[in-house]
């Protein structure tokens, strides 16, 4: 048997991505204006859908909350990896790590059962046009936000405290630009069996349980929209999912790649480049996304842009 000595690790090595030199500050400039435009556009969306009644609607309260949570997604990752590469500190402490760990998952998984209730949303809008605004009141909205973050945190309670508890031997490098559990497990010098099958099946589950209700949410939206003899009221019914259906497309997309398999099978470095895409690319498109398919969306920041209210 292979002998190896359990370590206590204070602080881990994060190797991220081998940028050749002269391209750093190249690097780190395009990374700090993709964030910064990340914070700023889903900060005006959350801005305007606050002061214009327009958008006082479960939709807009909806979208303004998952704007929210890809302000603190792509802030937990994003300003350590820029330290990085500017500073070239590549240690993150124990306890940062597990930090960046457990919001990167809680946030993540917060946002793809925001998903699902946001396509819940749109079908109780189209399918049931009547009875919209009563079944979703304010108060109902505002349960289902609290019950996202709460099935997040359950969801990824176990699989977090475990990860707690691994132990790590001869090595604290982690071939990743964040505090991933893929590269965790990897690196853990214990038996991660039960570990790999806890994690494939809170991923799987939160997933596949919040894809399914958002496909068969949209079967019913689509099977309505048909029904409409105007071609003209089709297009706009449908015109008002368009914006969902692509973010969730990417969401969707990727999360499914990187965890719903067992952790051995995937490539770190090829999940290096997905976790890049998820923290970094989809926090900044899903704004404009929304924004400029959105006519309510683009009306409201035109009349605060003309008074000044913003800038």
């Amino acid at each position: 048997m292979e002998n190896r000595t359990q370590v206590l690790v204070i602080e881990f090595i994060l190797l991220g991505f081998h940028i050749p030199q002269d391209f750093e500050i190249i690097i780190f400039l395009l990374l700090l204006l993709m964030y910064l435009s990340t914070l700023s556009s889903n900060l005006i969306i959350i801005l305007l859908i606050w002061i214009d009644h327009r958008l006082h609607s479960p939709m807009y309260f909806f979208l303004s909350n998952l704007s929210f949570l890809g302000i603190w997604f792509t802030s937990t990752i994003v300003p350590k990896l820029l330290s990085r590469i500017l500073l070239g500190k590549r240690t993150i402490s124990f306890t940062g790590c597990m930090l960046q760990c457990y919001f990167y998952f809680l946030l993540g998984t917060t946002e793809y059962i925001l998903l699902a209730v946001m396509s819940f949303d749109r079908y109780m809008a189209i399918c049931n046009p009547l009875r919209y605004t009563v079944i979703m009141s304010g108060r109902v909205c505002l349960g289902l936000v609290l019950a996202s973050w709460v099935g997040g945190f359950l969801n990824i309670i176990s699989p977090f405290i475990m990860i707690l508890r691994l132990s790590f031997c001869s090595s604290n490098i982690i071939n990743h630009f964040f505090c991933d559990s893929s590269p965790l497990i990897h690196l853990s010098c214990t038996d991660t069996t039960l570990l790999v099958l806890v994690v494939y099946i809170s991923a799987s589950a939160v997933l596949l349980s919040s894809l399914l209700l958002t496909m068969v949410s949209y079967i019913y939206i689509i099977s309505t929209i048909l029904k409409i003899s105007s071609a003209q009221d089709r297009r706009k019914s449908f015109s008002t999912c368009t914006s969902h259906i692509i973010v969730v497309t990417i969401a969707y997309g990727t999360a499914i790649f990187l965890y719903v398999k067992p952790a051995e099978t995937g490539s770190l470095n090829v999940n290096k480049a997905m976790s890049l895409l998820t923290t970094v690319v989809t926090p900044l498109i899903n704004p404009f996304v929304y924004t400029l398919r959105n006519k309510q969306v683009k009306e409201a920041l035109v009349d605060v842009v003309r008074k000044n209210r913003l800038f």
